[in-house]
């Protein structure tokens, strides 16, 4: 394709994310009405006539049965939130300044905020985490900075936060559930922020579901070259694929739960049923309906090779831990 090609196809798309204003109104709308407005405070405490102290002891107390292995998970969790700065950016690229696009993209930033800052402030009341490492962490990971293949076309952009915002959502969902049972408080934090999850995940799945209505061809081309696996928006920071491999043997997110969640998209988006496609369309379409077989034969290959492993991480104060 010539630079003039690519230009002309970057504008078409462009087009179609402007004649989608009207929608994001509406979903907008729909979206702060049927929202439950809450800040970190709300959720962390301590309450106005409850003593600071005791508030802090008592959380000490209930987070030191928290294993090491759901902390780690925690860690990955906590700075996959703080890496917003490079999301936004992302994502204002094609929105501009002045649409109802702009509006969305400063909305959903104010909310995903919240996310790492109530979890930041769990982590630090509650001494789960080294602390230091934590922050050093965070800051080699967002000076890594975060810049996908996929940032140069705005349908890829939408592809990818669709499935990226379902597999955080499973993820802040299934480390809830191990941790509520020592810390019910912070299984409430988890439960909360995995629910705002699926609310965005579903703004960005209609969202993509109009562009296939408008612009099929091009919109499959561009799921089709983010399905087959994605980069989750961590994978840059220090010791993400011991911990992800730890946070996989813990059940909490893998391979198999990242096979759903694809099957799920080409569900929704009723891909395998899209008929008058030119051949760029039904060639993706192809390829599309051909990853989930890949995505089981990966799977079914990294667990039938997994043995018991040991894991250490500085974060979680280099304590020994063990997962199948």
């Amino acid at each position: 394709m010539s630079i003039t090609d690519a230009a002309r196809a970057l504008l078409s798309k462009v087009e179609v994310l402007e004649d989608l204003e009207a929608k994001v109104r509406q979903m907008m709308e729909v979206h702060e009405s049927k929202r439950e407005l809450w800040m970190p405070s709300d959720l962390m405490g301590p309450a106005p006539d409850e003593d600071p102290d005791a508030h802090r002891k008592e959380l000490r107390e209930r987070a030191r049965g928290i294993p090491d292995h759901v902390r780690s998970a925690l860690a990955v969790n906590l700075l996959t939130e703080e890496g917003l700065p490079h999301f936004h950016r992302l994502l204002a690229v094609y929105l501009g300044n002045e649409s109802h696009w702009s509006a969305w993209n400063n909305l959903w930033t104010a909310e995903e905020d919240r996310h790492g800052q109530v979890l930041h402030d769990y982590v630090r009341e509650s001494s789960l985490l080294n602390q230091r490492r934590l922050e050093e962490m965070q800051f080699e990971y967002l000076r890594a900075g975060f810049a996908p293949a996929w940032d140069r076309d705005p349908y890829r952009v939408f592809a990818y936060t669709t499935v990226q915002e379902r597999a955080t959502q499973h993820s802040h969902a299934a480390t809830g559930n191990l941790i509520a049972e020592h810390d019910p408080r912070l299984g409430i934090i988890l439960d909360r922020i995995a629910r705002e999850e699926a609310r965005h995940f579903a703004f960005y799945r209609t969202v993509m579901g109009a562009v296939l209505e408008r612009d099929p061809d091009q919109a499959l081309h561009s799921i089709a070259q983010v399905l087959p696996s994605i980069d989750m928006p961590g994978h840059t920071m220090p010791g993400f694929r011991e911990m992800a491999d730890a946070i996989r043997r813990s059940g909490i997110y893998g391979p198999r739960d990242y096979l759903r969640i694809v099957q799920e998209q080409i569900r929704y988006w009723k891909i395998e049923t899209l008929e008058g496609l030119g051949e760029i369309g039904r060639q993706a379409q192809e390829r599309i309906l051909a990853i989930p077989d890949r995505l089981k034969r990966v799977a079914d290959a990294i667990e039938s090779r997994s043995k018991r492993k040991t894991f250490s991480f500085d974060v979680v104060f280099n304590r020994e831990f063990a997962l199948e």
